[in-house]
């Protein structure tokens, strides 16, 4: 997994980086097709916000993003929304059920 970080507005430090690959290892433990993760972090005055695009095969694509007024709570809200969204949408692959052979 390639997870990038682009920081608009802000300065990327050491602690943010390792927060967000922790946290994106973390819960995207059980996702291990997801191919590309790219964060994008901006600060507008007060507001924090952070951006997640997920890509994974088969063609899926999950984007999160959540502001507030801490840049650690808005990555943690915006990689548990991610998940969640993945989580739906592998379930939506996995979860067709074959037809009975009759027609239509």
């Amino acid at each position: 997994m390639q997870i990038s970080i682009t920081g608009r507005h802000v300065e990327i430090t050491d602690g943010i980086r390792d927060h967000v690959h922790g946290r994106i290892q973390r819960e995207l433990d059980d996702f291990p097709r997801v191919n590309d993760v790219h964060v994008i972090l901006m600060l507008e005055k007060y507001r924090h916000i952070a951006e997640i695009v997920l890509q994974a095969p088969p063609h899926i694509r999950v984007e999160a993003r959540e502001d507030s007024t801490d840049m650690y709570y808005s990555i943690d809200r915006a990689v548990e929304k991610a998940a969640r969204q993945l989580r739906r949408q592998y379930d939506r692959i996995h979860d067709h059920k074959a037809r009975d052979g009759e027609g239509g």
